[in-house]
């Protein structure tokens, strides 16, 4: 069966004409009064729907309508005034960028701002939902409006607190990101504590999902510099988490990925992040106000009637508007000052930015010179035949200084990727280093790098790599201290990397035999290195070592640790049993002592009898 139309010919028909009686008897009732009359009562209509009406009335009209209200505090000027209010603010908050931050400031002052807070904050709420690129800029905005008006920041922080608990209940990743990006540049501007970005950092890596990583990671590369300074324990516990997480391996391969990406954004301490943008820190440290705010906390509102017009009494109204002008005068009055006194010297601020202008250096951001020098060290790579003539072709490239890592990195990857270790790359790395130190520092540096990524590669890569760096030790290319952030122990490494030390130290072991390694490895400058590869700070992590060098065929590099073991083994015993024996004598002395009271007690009384008895016999005898 087919349902019916909801609105069949028949209907439509009859609406239409109830609809053309309505208009003519409009008609008929337009003729009876006055036309001036009826457009007043029209336009209050109107008026009447507000937004939801979907009702838009033409600026010189609204003008025209204000001008002919005599009463300037009657409830229907007020309704215009606050329409004009929200579309003025409206407008000035959606064309503000880094360039006209300053005249937005000062035309928004021009604004009630008291009254129309919650028209303020909503349209900075939705702005950067709009447009999160530019949340930096609405984030200056508001670190500007907060120092006059901190009512205005409260209510925006509560807000956004209230968008991200109602995003996050629903799992809304985009909202929750749009929302905690705006909380990590209220925080860079100090509007907020940073206690807030703790708790939310906390909060996301409480359960930890695929999509509560990706977000918690945005979240601090925005933040991440901020937190660095204003709470460093804090944030070195955040990322211990994240460490944490990472060597679990339980979660996807791109998102550790993105984990590794973040450690290697907080390496560069945050560069590409920066706290805030020299154009947009406009307020002083001293002058900004902190608001401190429980995320959790129930008793949050977003006072979300301040967006709703509300009609008030004609004597309050007038007082709240005259106020709203000794403040508004009071703020632009001060500007205008600080204006007046940058303007002096505006022509000599010109000649310098001139000569600046002139002495300015393009900077390729797009790292396209990069990209190109990748590639040319990779074709001379693979178009060589014999090492040497690789190095020679690689040193006469124009790589800059700080590029020689580009080098290391692409000799590491080209041999990674072989189905066989190949010596072709790592003699010429052998090579590079012995020329130039600086080649010996990267390869030190990358071969940390490796260490901390080797979970990520495969077996055949993870073998290559091993061997790469062991023939830099053999050829003692590389120094041996890069072991120094090495520590073996059930805890602080991975099966990759457990895999990783192992595949090195057996081809030490064939290349240089086990007596040599041994000999080297018991140096005297070089042990402070081995301190974690063979632990003696815990008995745990010494069986650990014996039994990991063991198993991997070298025991014999645990002889010292062994002797440990049993001298640690032997003191404790010896220290078991002096502690038995100190409790032995102990008890014999406490013993002995209560034998002694009880001899004395009875040899007292035994002389107690034999005087009783003498002086019976002494009484006998004088009778």
């Amino acid at each position: 069966t087919v349902p019916p139309c909801r609105k069949s010919p028949c209907r439509r028909a009859a609406k239409k004409d109830k609809k053309e009686k309505k208009d003519e008897a409009e008609k008929e009732n337009v003729k009876e009064e006055d036309i001036e009359s009826y457009k007043k009562r029209k336009i209050a209509d109107l008026e009447n729907l507000g937004r939801s009406g979907g009702v838009y009335v033409p600026p010189f009209k609204l003008a025209r309508m204000q001008k002919e209200i005599e009463d300037k505090t009657s409830a229907e000027y007020q309704r215009q005034t606050w329409e004009a209010l929200r579309k003025s603010i409206n407008g000035l908050v959606n064309k503000v960028n880094v360039g006209n931050i300053k005249n937005i400031v000062e035309e928004l002052f021009q604004e009630n701002l008291v009254r129309g807070r919650g028209l303020l904050v909503r349209a900075l709420i939705r702005a950067q939902m709009a447009s999160p690129g530019f949340t930096h800029v609405f984030a200056a905005l508001l670190a500007v409006i907060n120092s006059k008006l901190p009512e205005v920041g409260d209510l925006l922080i509560r807000r956004v607190i209230l968008q991200f608990r109602r995003a996050y209940k629903r799992n809304d990743k985009i909202v929750t990101t749009a929302a905690i990006k705006f909380m990590a540049h209220l925080v860079n501007q100090k509007i907020v504590s940073e206690l807030l970005a703790l708790h939310v950092a906390t909060l996301l890596l409480e359960r930890v999902t695929e999509d509560s990583i990706e977000v918690c990671v945005s979240f601090l590369q925005e933040v991440g510099q901020a937190l660095e300074d204003l709470s460093k324990a804090g944030c070195q516990a955040i990322f211990e988490r994240f460490r944490t997480i990472l060597h679990e391996g339980e979660i996807d391969k791109r998102v550790q990925y993105v984990i590794e990406g973040l450690f290697e954004t907080r390496r560069k301490k945050f560069s590409d992040h920066p706290m805030v943008m020299d154009e947009l820190d406009l307020v002083e440290d001293e002058e900004q106000i902190t608001h401190e705010v429980d995320l959790l906390d129930d008793t949050i509102k977003g006072e979300e009637t301040l967006n709703i017009f509300k009609a008030i009494a004609p004597e309050n109204y007038a007082a709240e508007e005259a106020k709203w002008k000794l403040i508004s005068s009071e703020i632009l009055g001060l500007e205008q000052d600080d204006g007046s006194d940058s303007s002096e010297d505006s022509d000599e601020e010109a000649d310098a930015a001139a000569d600046r202008r002139a002495q300015e250096k393009i900077l390729d951001f797009t790292e396209q010179d990069l990209v190109n020098l990748r590639r040319q060290i990779y074709l001379v790579i693979m178009s060589s035949v014999h090492y040497e003539e690789c190095v020679h072709k690689i040193l006469k490239l124009n790589i800059a200084e700080g590029q020689e890592k580009e080098v290391c990195t692409m000799l590491i990857d080209c041999c990674a990727m072989e189905k066989m270790f190949n010596r072709f790359f790592v003699l010429q790395a052998e090579r590079l280093c012995r020329l130039n130190p600086v080649y010996q520092d990267n390869f030190t540096e990358s071969f940390g790098v490796q260490f901390n990524t080797v979970h990520r590669l495969e077996t055949n890569k993870l073998r290559n790599i091993g061997k790469f760096f062991a023939h830099l030790l053999y050829t003692d290319a590389i120094p041996w201290s890069i072991w120094a952030q090495v520590k073996i122990s059930e805890e602080t490494t991975t099966s990759s990397s457990r895999i990783f030390i192992k595949v090195i130290f057996q081809e030490l072991s064939e290349q240089w035999g086990v007596k040599k390694l041994v000999d080297r490895l018991r140096e005297d400058e070089l042990k402070p290195f081995f301190v974690g590869l063979f632990p003696k700070d815990h008995p745990k992590n010494v069986r650990f070592a014996i039994n990991y060098f063991t198993a991997i065929g070298l025991g014999v590099l645990t002889e010292d640790l062994r002797t440990f073991l049993e001298q640690a083994n032997a003191q404790a015993a010896e220290d078991a049993q002096r502690a038995a024996e100190e409790r032995a004598v102990e008890e014999e002395s406490s013993s002995s002592s209560s034998s002694d009271s009880s001899d004395s007690s009875d040899s007292d009384s035994d002389s107690d009898d034999s005087d009783s008895s003498d002086s019976s016999d002494s009484s006998s005898s004088s009778e």
